[in-house]
């Protein structure tokens, strides 16, 4: 087996993040319930951007949130995804580049434009997703380079980007090209919406590719159908080699066959915006088990790396998390 050059590889949705706060009554008005995230078209997107405020705009997308986080971490990592040649298409290259994430897929001409999410964030630090996926989702194998998949210790995959035929066989083929090299695969089930839509091909694929499994308590109990979440913790437990399920101010529970490991929380003064907390704890867990770390301390840096996002508004540390990693003396 050849040495791997990068830490983590993602292949998820590129999206601009439009972020921008909000009162429960805007959500109601524009049917969006709160906490969730939403599929729309492209003329709510414009109906929805003019209502709302002042925005942030900002590359984003779950998997490319995370990446963004394993460099933070000093990390090396690299980003799958695709944009349109367009206005977007160039922030979403400008931002991630920027953030010392590699990025090299080409931008496509002439079709969807590149893909949007407004996200909606009320007083009490809930965040509403109203995501327009544009050219995103029409990723396909092309765009899978088996070297660039053997480079990485870890291949990380996004669930929101099971929704066309195009993008699930892209993501077969990145799992192919990891198992050939000898790389761990890792699956984000995203959101527990996504999990509903998609639930008896996740559970093949899980079963069939994943070493590693990211979950919120929805989204676990949701992929099972369970009543409680040890219930569904069992199951995860039995289908992947670790499961790392999250439980916001609960903290996480890590399963590694029969063994198990809790980790709880970091304690923030306020939360201002959740967006992201998942694809940052994420961000924390990959880069510790990609460089050898024991669970518990993955974990550990999973939580760390969550504290800091929910503490102010968008997706992207605004803090060194390596610096905040070395000061509680975690790597």
């Amino acid at each position: 087996m050849t040495t791997a050059s990068l830490d983590v590889i993602a292949v998820g949705n590129a999206i601009v993040d439009i972020i921008g706060r909000c009162d429960d009554a805007f959500l109601a008005r524009h049917g969006a319930a709160k906490g969730s995230m939403r599929l729309v078209d492209a003329a709510a997107v414009v109906a929805l951007y003019k209502d709302m405020g002042p925005a942030i705009e900002i590359s984003g997308g779950s998997a490319a949130n995370t990446m963004v986080g394993v460099a933070s971490l000093g990390g090396t990592s690299a980003f799958i995804g695709k944009v349109a040649d367009d206005e977007f298409g160039r922030i979403f290259a400008h931002d991630i580049k920027s953030a010392r994430v590699a990025f090299d897929t080409q931008p496509a001409k002439g079709g969807a434009p590149t893909a949007r999410s407004l996200i909606l964030v009320t007083p009490d630090g809930e965040r509403t997703m109203n995501t327009f996926l544009g050219v995103s989702p029409e990723l396909t194998v092309a765009e899978i380079d088996s070297q660039q998949i053997a480079a990485a210790k870890i291949v990380y995959l996004e669930g929101y980007l099971f929704d066309r035929d195009e993008a699930k066989a892209a993501f077969r083929q990145a799992a192919a090209h990891a198992a050939k090299a000898g790389r761990k695969v890792a699956l984000s089930l995203s959101d527990s919406f996504c999990v509903d839509r998609h639930r008896a091909e996740f559970l093949d694929f899980i079963r069939g590719h994943v070493d590693i499994l990211f979950a919120n308590e929805a989204e676990v109990t949701s992929l099972y159908q369970s009543k409680s979440f040890d219930e569904a913790a069992t199951h995860a437990a039995r289908d992947c080699k670790v499961a790392v399920l999250t439980r916001s101010a609960k903290g996480a529970v890590i399963h590694t066959g029969s063994s198990s490991v809790t980790v709880p929380a970091d304690a923030v003064s306020s939360v201002v915006d959740t967006t992201g907390a998942g694809d940052l704890y994420a961000a924390g867990f990959l880069f510790g088990h990609a460089r050898g770390l024991d669970m518990t301390t993955c974990g550990r840096l999973g939580a760390l790396a969550a504290a800091e996002i929910i503490s102010h508004v968008g997706a992207r540390p605004q803090t060194s998390l390596a610096t905040l990693a070395k000061a509680r003396e975690l790597i």
